[in-house]
């Protein structure tokens, strides 16, 4: 199985969930009486509808009749799709240090055609070097053994062949200037780590832009957040908010619109490309 093809079942559980939805409320039923009909709680149907579960057949076949799907070719359609949703993704071997709600993140990183993030705290993962990764991962998870933080940065730099893949998406990176100036791993590393962003800030498919800390207060008083989008005109943009032990997927239309207008706003306001590579060089100059 290919990486784009394991990604791209997150978002063919996303997609079929939200048809679910939208049969389901066309007939005006319940989720407590969707349950009911696949021996199921209403907890389950919302878990269906939001693409959180993997898909039964037989449970989508007896909701298809509930809502009045009778035509075999739409049928046939909907199962087709909940067969290719079920498919498993890459990142699920490494289950035992990536937690549930994160392994939906990778996946729709993996199928997004536009990612746009604002980071603070960090690096963003997708930029990160392996030295810088693996201090930033020390620092976070100060119980892990030497095998869980190796397991954890290999994680981490196996996202970011998405960066280089054919089908690699659109990327615009705003990094707040405290995300460089914030030492991780001694002097040597944080080196690496400016080469390697001015290194990748030359990739036709990346746009980075730093928020520096002249401009003062900014459209990014919220904290971090990734926004992504996709190919698949069915499924709406995703704005994710990553929490200490969970995070939040909103996509709501009037939500989705907030951060894209904070991410206008950023944009316009941060260092231009050019300027930010200067940036970059000085502070490199500076260790």
């Amino acid at each position: 199985m290919t990486a784009s093809e394991s990604s791209g079942s997150v978002v063919r559980r996303i997609l079929l969930g939200s048809q679910l939805r939208r049969l389901r409320e066309a007939r005006g039923i319940t989720r407590e009486a969707a349950g009911y009909s696949i021996r199921a709680s209403e907890s389950k149907i919302s878990r269906m509808e939001l693409g959180r579960v993997s898909f039964k057949a037989r449970d989508i076949e007896d909701l298809l009749t509930l809502y009045g799907v009778t035509e075999e070719a739409e049928r046939a359609a909907l199962l087709g799709l909940a067969r290719e949703a079920n498919l498993t993704g890459w990142w699920h071997s490494y289950g035992d240090v990536l937690p549930g709600w994160f392994q939906t993140y990778v996946g729709l990183e993996g199928a997004a055609s536009h990612l746009a993030v604002y980071e603070v705290q960090f690096i963003h993962g997708l930029l990160q070097t392996e030295g810088y990764a693996h201090a930033v991962v020390t620092r976070g998870q100060p119980q892990a053994c030497d095998s869980e933080v190796e397991r954890r940065v290999a994680l981490r730099l196996e996202r970011q062949k998405l960066l280089v893949s054919e089908r690699a998406p659109a990327f615009h990176v705003v990094l707040d200037e405290a995300a460089l100036r914030r030492p991780y791993g001694g002097a040597e590393v944080m080196r690496a780590q400016l080469r390697h962003l001015l290194s990748v800030s030359e990739q036709p498919n990346v746009t980075l832009q730093v928020m520096p800390f002249a401009f003062g207060g900014h459209a990014g008083e919220s904290g971090a957040f990734t926004l992504l989008r996709f190919p698949e005109s069915d499924l709406p943009d995703v704005v994710y908010l990553e929490q200490l032990t969970s995070a939040l997927y909103l996509d709501k239309p009037e939500e989705v619109g907030q951060y894209e207008r904070a991410l206008e706003r950023l944009g316009a306001d941060s260092l231009s490309p050019e300027k930010s590579r200067d940036l970059l060089g000085g502070l490199l100059r500076e260790l």
